[in-house]
């Protein structure tokens, strides 16, 4: 019998919990964040988050003891690596100063995992191996590194809100466990996936083929960017813009600041899919699925999809059973990270 895992994903907007057994999503809850409770992808109070968990459990009639965690997109680095075929021993070893580039400080503050790429070599030499062109037996490798202070703040938090920390991963990990769980309806419409993050502070375009993460394209304007226009158009502080945009107060959607700002999203998006797309000449990326709290926002979703010519799916044919999760874009990485 699959075992009952609740998926934690902290947001600078929203918390999201999503209760999962094997792939059923059985019941979802959310509470907006306290300000400045997440700052850079770090919990300031581990007591505050652990009781906001906690709280938020119990107002959704939510029981649990295991928790996966979603590790924010600041605190965690991915990369694809090709490596000459080694031992565990040897890859524990040598897998740190692949990130040499990217982190600063010591690297044993840092703790770093992998997963083995199943791709088309895989098929032909045994899952994630082939060779370079010297003949040299590699493996293809989506490698992760993350402060281990960050995952100590995990444990504890969830300590606190009775839970048991079993899994921690990266957003791309819970993406790759849902296209995993619905390949077979996936693979009808294509083999080459972009899950559009609409995120509050930032977008992100996660680029896929098969369950195999090609690139992470990433822009510094999210929904807090359009919270600002409204406000400003609207003489209103930010919080209450931002509420008035969720709801499509009196159709402010729609209202000429906001329609630019669309705009201005969409031209960024369409030059970050040119560079993903010359990066990547054999690319045939025409589906696009969207989750986060943006999704929700129907005239930025029609001004991204006109603009890139690309056709956009709901984030509920992405997660199985979506179409009864209620907010199910809001939940698409807490959901996949407990299936993973």
């Amino acid at each position: 019998m699959a075992k009952t895992i609740l998926g934690v994903d902290i947001g600078h907007d929203q918390l999201k919990l999503a209760l999962v057994r094997g792939r059923q999503v059985i019941k979802t809850a959310s509470a907006p964040m306290p300000e400045n409770l997440l700052k850079q992808g770090r919990v300031a109070s581990r007591e505050t988050m652990g009781e906001l968990i906690k709280s938020t459990m119990k107002a959704g009639g939510i029981r649990a003891g295991r928790a996966a965690f979603a590790l924010p997109n600041e605190v965690v680095f991915v990369k694809n690596v090709e490596m000459p075929q080694m031992s565990i021993e040897q890859l524990e070893y040598n897998l740190p100063f692949e990130f040499n580039d990217y982190i600063t400080g010591e690297l044993k503050d840092y703790v770093f995992d992998y997963a083995v790429v199943n791709d088309s070599n895989a098929e032909a030499m045994g899952e994630g191996e082939g060779e370079d062109e010297g003949g040299v037996p590699t493996m293809e490798l989506m490698a992760v590194g993350a402060l281990r202070s960050v995952l100590v703040d995990a444990r504890d938090l969830l300590r606190k809100a009775g839970l048991k920390l079993v899994l921690s991963a990266p957003a791309i990990s819970a993406y790759i466990s849902l296209i995993r769980a619905q390949k077979e309806a996936l693979s009808q419409i294509t083999d080459e996936y972009c899950v559009l993050d609409l995120g509050y502070e930032a977008i992100r375009m996660y680029m896929f083929r098969g369950d195999r993460h090609v690139a992470t394209r990433v822009l510094e304007m999210g929904m807090s960017n359009l919270d600002s226009v409204l406000a400003d158009a609207c003489d209103v502080d930010i919080h209450l813009a931002h509420t008035y945009l969720m709801s499509n107060f009196e159709n402010c959607q729609q209202r000429e600041e906001c329609m630019n700002a669309y705009s201005n999203i969409a031209v960024e998006l369409m030059r970050a899919l040119n560079f993903y797309r010359f990066s990547n000449r054999d690319s045939a990326l025409e589906h696009m699925w969207l989750c986060g709290g943006g999704a929700v926002i129907e005239p930025l979703g029609e001004a991204i999809s006109d603009m890139l010519s690309i056709q956009l799916h709901p984030a509920t044919e992405l997660v199985p059973g979506g179409e009864k999760v209620h907010d199910c874009n809001s939940f698409v990485q807490a959901i996949g990270i407990a299936m993973g």
